[in-house]
């Protein structure tokens, strides 16, 4: 039973801690919109100051290290990924360029076919 209530300490603890991170970030975008008469440079320093106070904060949280964990391993993840080279890039380009060339044109003739079709032999309008 008494393991339960570390439990859930520990949880109402974390998520005080999710919470003022939050306020934290909160509290640095409304240092940017405060400080409008300020330089651009002091606005930026207020929503970067609050960012790194709240991830410094959410370090502290099992959530928070949950996600700075899940975010090393996606970076990780992207440097496995093999990306096209420049030749297999603009080959694929041109594929999908000539495709969709290909389709305007049968879309177009398509719609002149039916169009006549319609106008010309159906409803006489065009004579």
């Amino acid at each position: 039973m008494a393991n339960t209530n570390i439990e859930t300490v520990g949880s109402v603890a974390d998520k005080a801690k999710v919470l003022l991170a939050l306020a934290a970030v909160v509290g640095g975008l409304v240092g940017f919109y405060l400080l409008a008469a300020q330089p651009l440079v002091f606005r930026i320093a207020a929503v970067l100051a609050g960012l790194a106070v709240g991830a410094a904060i959410a370090w502290f949280s099992e959530p928070g290290r949950r996600f700075f964990a899940f975010s090393k391993e996606s970076v990780a993840e992207t440097k496995k990924v093999v990306w096209p080279t420049r030749k297999e890039t603009i080959q694929t380009t041109a594929i999908v360029f000539g495709f969709v060339f290909i389709m305007a044109i049968f879309l177009w003739a398509t719609d002149k076919t039916l169009e006549w079709v319609l106008y010309d032999l159906i409803l006489g309008w065009r004579k």
